[in-house]
């Protein structure tokens, strides 16, 4: 009804076409907006937020004892949980064992090279988080 009256209003001036058009594209953005609200979106990207807060990497993994140096980028301290992920690893553990030139520590600092002791095997550049 509301078309109609508008198609009535439009036909007494000069530019009918123009007015029409512009009428049509309105009712067809009405529309389309109405169809999409109701259907799911195209594939959208979801990114992941990362669990925790990275403090380290990975620099080298000795086997036969099972630890790990990793280069700080934030302090840690004993008992605290970490998460190890890289491209084949992916674990969480609580930190039982750790050293510097083989001394036993309970604390360290941005900036040093510690040994953890780690319950799975780790791989150079693997990322640090702190949970």
């Amino acid at each position: 009804m509301a078309l109609k009256k508008k198609i009535k209003k439009i036909t007494k001036k000069k530019t009918v076409k123009k007015t029409v058009k512009k009428i049509v594209k309105k009712t067809a953005k009405k529309i389309i907006k109405k169809t999409v609200k109701n259907k799911p979106l195209a594939k959208t990207k979801v990114t992941l937020k990362k669990a925790g807060k990275l403090i380290g990497i990975v620099t080298h993994y000795f086997p036969h004892v099972q630890a790990a140096v990793i280069k700080l980028k934030a302090p840690l301290a004993m008992g605290e949980t970490l998460k190890i992920k890289g491209h084949t690893t992916d674990f969480t553990q609580t930190i039982t064992s750790m050293q510097m030139d083989r001394v036993n520590i309970s604390k360290a600092k941005k900036g040093d090279e510690i040994g953890l002791q780690v319950s799975s095997r780790v791989r150079q550049d693997d990322k640090v988080y702190k949970l």
